[in-house]
């Protein structure tokens, strides 16, 4: 990036186009450079790395209060910056920011978030990418957060990322004067106990709805969810690199050629 030019940020989200927390995030990147934003044009949660394939997806530009806004795509996150970075933008942004995201994505929900899995997408064509989450899913204030996502995004311009590594950011929806801290994390192992709702409908078949609690299954500062429930900002640097390193001494051994 050229230090005279102010930064392109290229905004995404899960949450879709309406999301309150895309439009904190693009207001409070706007700050630090030219914005911008590519994102579902419906609510995409837990979709994942998803993409669609076999059906035209639709690009469509979104006025907010009768001005240019930003472009929806008809698909999913990971969708948003295939065609942000293929057809929308004439060339790589400098920094991609995903969210902000309505609930955590610590521990196992790393996983399932399409938050998450924009930024991944972005580091995967090797752009630097962050994703931001706020830890609760009603009575959202955006206002500390976004004011921390242009903090780390303003140091992550200047010092980068290691290649194919993204920062997943969750942060307490509490004011600033009871933010504990800063805690450097690892995803934790807490995870969804499930539960699944049957109801019927009017013409008595039934159907389901997904449901569960996540259970704390840390108990200590380094993990991501324990920390974020102490009121610590819990950064976690993740990889795209989903190989379990440690396993593979012994899946050599099995010597599985004989």
């Amino acid at each position: 990036m050229n230090t005279k030019q102010k930064p392109h940020i290229l905004v995404c989200n899960d949450d879709g186009i309406e999301g309150e927390g895309l439009h904190a995030l693009a207001a409070s990147m706007k700050k630090l450079g030219r914005v911008t934003v590519v994102a579902p044009a419906e609510p995409h949660s837990g979709m994942s790395h998803a993409m669609t394939l076999g059906v035209p997806l639709r690009i469509k530009k979104f006025l907010k209060n009768n001005r240019f806004f930003g472009y929806t795509v008809s698909g999913t996150p990971v969708d948003c910056i295939k065609v942000a970075l293929s057809h929308i933008l004439s060339s790589k942004p400098d920094l991609i920011v995903s969210g902000i995201n309505y609930g955590s994505n610590t521990a196992t929900n790393t996983l399932y978030s399409g938050t998450v899995a924009a930024a991944l997408e972005g580091a995967i064509q090797g752009i630097t990418s962050l994703a931001f989450s706020l830890t609760t899913y009603e009575h959202a204030d955006f206002t500390y957060a976004g004011k921390f996502a242009r903090k780390l995004a303003r140091k992550v311009l200047a010092e980068g990322l290691p290649p194919d590594t993204i920062l997943s950011v969750n942060i307490p929806n509490v004011p600033e004067s009871q933010i504990a801290g800063i805690a450097v994390t690892e995803q934790g192992r807490s995870r969804w106990e499930e539960d699944t709702i049957e109801r019927n409908d009017m013409f008595n078949n039934p159907y389901y709805w997904l449901s569960g609690t996540l259970l704390l299954l840390d108990d200590n500062m380094r993990k991501d969810e324990f920390a974020v429930r102490q009121n610590y900002v819990a950064i976690t640097p993740l990889s795209c690199d989903l190989t379990s390193n440690g396993f593979i001494g012994t899946l050599e051994q099995w010597n599985l050629q004989k």
